[in-house]
């Protein structure tokens, strides 16, 4: 069994590369480090039988066209979101106005940055999160077991970094899509608002679209996709999450104790419940745990996502259990939090294997 020295060792050395999990790929090797074997725990869980064919359980899928001018289509389309929320806490959109080669451009942007040059990446390499854009592979993996993946992330909102902090290769389109999610995300927030009974501000008007980050990720084909994890189960530190996926797919969200595949749809949007949301809606809506199987393609896997939400800075901001939703049948389920302490303990090793949510509740 690997000690905890050598799999520090190991994954220091790994760091020190700056080239990521595809460097090792562009090396040649046929099986993976042990720093990313996953336990077996997480191993039987991965050969676990799909749910039986008569449940068909498949995530919704809601069409936003004409929910801005069409009264009877909102109140349709606010339903069907309010009841994705609580029961799966996942759903996709479609017809949500952000034109399909904006959608192309970023996944090609994300490839790109990528793919090019290593040397080219390596002044981006960091572990200090705080910068407005970093490159990094497993934000945890010096302390957890690595999942097969690079990231690439950026503080899009409210302060965004300019076009000369950005790589050359994809900081216009980045940029770009950031202004799109952000129109979205303000509407799905009015949705979600009026789900709850509450006016359509409600969410915007706590601050829950002023906080923006952008990862974007690669997950190289893996020699023994058996053995590891592309992320490993988790759930979200945002008030929600958008999701662009490209044809690969992997995705994978836990419902009803079955691990669900979530398939690629065409110029649709994946959208999940985070833990910040769950925890303002006192559990009405869920943040579920989900997960990215290895990439057992030729290819590479591809999706970019947009967190709205700090990451790891520092943020003084409060949130708690909105009181409107609030009574003697559904008291407060969790005490008042700060941004700065949910961050913290979303990347403590004390969550690895729990969600966070629960060290918070009353």
């Amino acid at each position: 069994m690997e000690s905890s020295t050598d799999r520090s060792t190991q994954a220091k050395a790994f760091d020190e590369t700056k080239t990521g999990v595809k460097g090792l790929v562009d090396s040649g090797i046929t099986k993976i480090p042990s720093m990313f074997h996953a336990s077996p725990v997480t191993l039987a869980s991965m050969q676990a039988p799909p749910p039986p064919h008569h449940k068909q359980l498949t995530i919704p899928t809601i069409d936003l066209k004409g929910v801005s001018v069409d009264m009877t289509k909102r109140r349709n389309v606010v339903e069907k979101m309010g009841e994705a929320a609580e029961k799966w806490g996942f759903f996709q959109v479609v017809n949500h106005g952000i034109p399909e080669d904006v959608l192309e451009r970023m996944i090609e942007g994300t490839r790109g940055f990528h793919e090019q040059d290593p040397e080219a990446k390596k002044k981006f390499y960091t572990r200090d999160y705080a910068r407005k854009f970093h490159y990094t592979s497993n934000f945890d993996v010096l302390t957890s077991p690595g999942g097969w993946r690079d990231s690439l992330a950026c503080y899009t909102a409210p302060d965004p970094p300019s076009l000369d902090e950005l790589p050359p290769i994809f900081g216009e389109i980045m940029m770009e899509y950031s202004k799109k999610m952000m129109n979205l995300g303000e509407l799905l927030f009015e949705l979600l608002s009026e789900a709850l009974g509450l006016s359509p501000n409600h969410l915007k008007d706590m601050d829950c679209t002023k906080f923006q980050v952008m990862f974007g990720q690669y997950y190289p084909p893996c020699p023994e996709p058996n053995l590891t994890l592309g992320i490993y189960k988790h759930t979200d530190f945002s008030f929600i999450t958008i999701l662009l996926q490209d044809k690969i797919g992997g995705l994978q969200v836990l419902h009803d104790q079955y691990w669900i595949d979530v398939p690629h749809v065409p110029g649709a949007l994946v959208i999940n419940i985070g833990d910040l949301l769950q925890l303002m809606t006192n559990d009405k809506f869920i943040s579920v745990e989900h997960r990215v199987i290895a990439n057992r393609s030729i290819k590479p896997r591809i999706s970019v996502i947009c967190f709205f939400s700090t990451f790891m800075k520092e943020n003084p901001q409060v949130y708690g259990p909105i009181k409107e939703l609030l009574s003697e049948q559904n008291p407060a389920k969790y005490r008042d939090i700060t941004l700065t302490e949910f961050s913290n303990m979303f990347r403590s090793s004390v969550v690895i294997d729990t969600p966070p949510l629960p060290h918070f509740k009353m």
